[in-house]
């Protein structure tokens, strides 16, 4: 979640140049020596509505290499950007009175959830419901104002604003809670790989990157399909200590759980875990604690966290930054690229160790070698990694 820069990074940051002889065009430890990537997450979901066009446009006008658009299913089989099957925190839908009769709860990787889901209205109807700014923190005035996009729309305007900018821009669809699609009967991987192929994207150079927090989904689409995939590893949240909290559901991937499969996210990042994934993915997606992990503070031994800022809360600011852990030099060393998510510039997101700078944060995961960063704010990756 946070990050330290200091003492830890200077240090560190001219052994591993030394190490890996650096580069020419990048002064970080990139797998294959590159600059790494600047993923536009939900878009510049920082600070317009996540999963439209107008936040897709806004990443890559403000330097994304790739844009990131969550894939859900309608109820007539069609991908469309959303974060997740469940709607309602995400757009309009909930003030719309025709939908009403809509509201449902349904299993959602084992988890009952309660609100409106794409896979109950036809394309047509999601076309009429308007993206809503879930962060309660960010801008909300954009709300009401943009429709939700399907994966084709995405893909032209990448290839639209890629054109505009003189350059290519990649998109990185993730395919969200497959097995749950597949029990709908809407399974995702086929769809996608069709929508895919109508732009010539089926090969390890086409300007496409498919990720997921499931393993099989990832194992299949090896099988049909070149282009690169990405192992995606959560957590439920970061111990005091800095160890990562694995509470189900979000312990390991769900298709794990349903097989009565007895390793966790956990074990995908273990140096026989990262062997396997290298069998049917070109990298992993991490959340950034397992590369570099932060710890709370109890100097007085009262039992209870420090307030380090003295603001009367505890969040991400009273945490202090922690040495890295393995995790990217065993998955380079495998030949796995890996990219961290997700870098936000809140101060309330911020280790204490980075004084309230988010690109402090990047800085310290650059350093480390990562390939490239999913950020809500791809301007400020973009600046802390070409500054």
């Amino acid at each position: 979640m946070h990050i330290s820069g200091a003492k830890w990074g200077v240090l560190a940051v001219a052994a591993m140049l030394a190490a890996c002889g650096g580069s020419d065009d990048s002064p970080y430890p990139t797998l294959k020596g590159d600059k790494p990537l600047v993923i536009g997450h939900r878009g510049a979901s920082g600070y317009l509505p996540e999963h439209t066009l107008e936040s897709y446009k806004r990443a890559v006008e403000l330097g994304a290499d790739f844009i990131e658009p969550d894939l859900v299913a309608t109820k007539d089989g069609v991908l469309i950007a959303r974060h997740e099957p469940n709607i309602t925190g995400t757009t309009d839908v909930s003030t719309r009175a025709e939908f009403a009769n809509r509201k449902t709860k349904k299993m959602v990787d084992g988890v009952e959830e309660e609100g409106w889901f794409a896979s109950d209205f036809t394309l047509a109807e999601i076309k009429t419901l308007r993206a809503i700014q879930p962060m309660a923190e960010r801008d909300q005035s954009h709300n009401g104002k943009y429709q939700i996009p399907t994966l084709q729309e995405v893909l032209d305007l990448a290839k639209s604003e890629g054109t505009k900018a003189g350059r290519t821009v990649g998109v990185y669809p993730e395919t969200k809670h497959p097995t749950y699609h597949v029990n709908l009967g809407l399974k995702l991987e086929d769809r996608l790989l069709d929508v895919l192929a109508q732009y010539g994207y089926t090969s390890k150079t086409s300007p496409v990157i498919v990720q997921s927090f499931e393993v099989s989904n990832l194992k299949y689409l090896r099988t049909k399909t070149q282009i690169r995939l990405v192992q995606l590893v959560d957590a439920n949240d970061v111990n005091a200590d800095g160890s990562m909290d694995l509470t189900a559901p979000y312990d390991k991937p769900y298709d794990f759980a349903v097989a009565g499969d007895k390793r966790t996210f956990a074990s995908l990042l273990t140096p026989a875990g990262l062997k396997e994934v290298k069998t049917y993915a070109d990298g992993i997606g991490p959340w950034k604690p397992y590369l570099i992990p932060s710890k709370q503070v109890d100097a007085n031994k009262d039992g209870k966290p420090d307030d380090l800022n003295g603001d009367g809360k505890i969040d991400d600011r009273d945490r202090v930054m922690m040495p890295p852990t393995d995790v990217v030099k065993n998955a380079h060393a495998e030949g796995l690229m890996v990219h961290p998510y997700t870098f936000r510039n809140e101060a309330r997101r911020l280790a204490s160790d980075f004084k309230g700078d988010p690109k402090a944060e990047y800085k310290l995961f650059y350093n480390l070698g990562v390939d490239g960063v999913f950020s809500d704010f791809p301007d400020t990756a973009k600046a802390a990694r070409d500054n």
